[in-house]
């Protein structure tokens, strides 16, 4: 199995399914990879939904779980546990992906680099894509080929759009005790096994889903976003002030200037 592709969903409407339709449109054989489907917090009548469409789609490798316990993260960590891929992507229920981004990300990874693809983002509702925060990345480092992973920092504020060997995650889980930012406290604390990224081409597309009322785009109050921020960078000190030889010192510097900047945008 090369990849284990892990898709987190907590009481999924119609997008899973298009999510789910773009992995079984790949042009990698569906032979080789996985599919992980964790349905956390919830169960009726998503578990009987999800099982009736999987019931149709005989040509894929799918590992379904429903737990009871809500949260991405854990969710994330039980699909980590008993992933067989010897790479990892993760994909949200509400996006979906190329037919060929499999294919591209598996031929450009290797234990070392970890490959990145191109990121374009919609409003829900429409089929008109543009850019996305981190495309500009994108942009400016696919001409660079394989090279240092800092060159393309945003991308590490989570763990979509990428795919990443195995070893480098390695027995390293998601912080169950943020129910934000844990993603990107997941990426650096894994950045210290990465080295060097490389590109697909544009084919290679993961397509955002941009939703009013979803986790990213709810408001929050200051209390709680200066209360989380601060929290987060008591978790980077720690990571890094565990091993400060293992890991990079400028990127650590920019996860703790990204906290504080999150307040500051709530104070202005």
């Amino acid at each position: 199995m090369f990849i284990s592709v892990i898709i987190p969903t907590y009481r999924p409407q119609n997008y899973l399914w298009e999510c789910l339709s773009s992995l079984g449109g790949q042009t990698m054989s569906h032979d080789d990879f996985e599919i992980i489907i964790v349905l956390n917090g919830c169960c009726e009548p998503y578990n009987t939904q999800i099982k009736e469409w999987l019931s149709t789609q005989k040509s894929l490798n799918v590992n379904y779980i429903q737990i009871d316990r809500g949260g991405v993260s854990n969710a994330r960590n039980l699909a980590l546990d008993v992933a067989k891929g010897d790479y990892i992507t993760f994909i949200d229920d509400d996006d979906f992906v190329s037919p060929t981004y499999l294919e591209e990300l598996y031929n450009n990874a290797t234990p070392q680099v970890v490959s990145l693809c191109y990121p374009l983002s919609f409003l829900d509702g429409t089929t008109e894509y543009r850019p996305y925060l981190i495309t500009k990345d994108y942009e400016k480092n696919i001409s660079l080929g394989v090279c240092d992973y800092k060159k393309a920092k945003k991308f590490f504020s989570g763990p979509v759009y990428k795919l990443i060997h195995k070893s480098i995650i390695g027995e390293r889980r998601f912080d169950l005790n943020f129910k934000n930012g844990e993603d990107s406290i997941f990426m650096f604390l894994i950045s210290d096994r990465m080295e060097k990224i490389s590109f697909t081409s544009r084919n290679a597309i993961y397509y955002r889903r941009v939703r009013e009322n979803s986790a990213t785009t709810l408001d929050r109050s200051l209390m709680a976003v200066a209360k989380n921020s601060f929290a987060m960078i008591v978790s980077y000190w720690k990571i890094y002030m565990k091993r400060p030889r293992s890991y990079d010192f400028g990127f650590f510097f920019t996860r703790i200037l990204g906290s504080i900047r999150t307040i500051l945008c709530e104070l202005f």
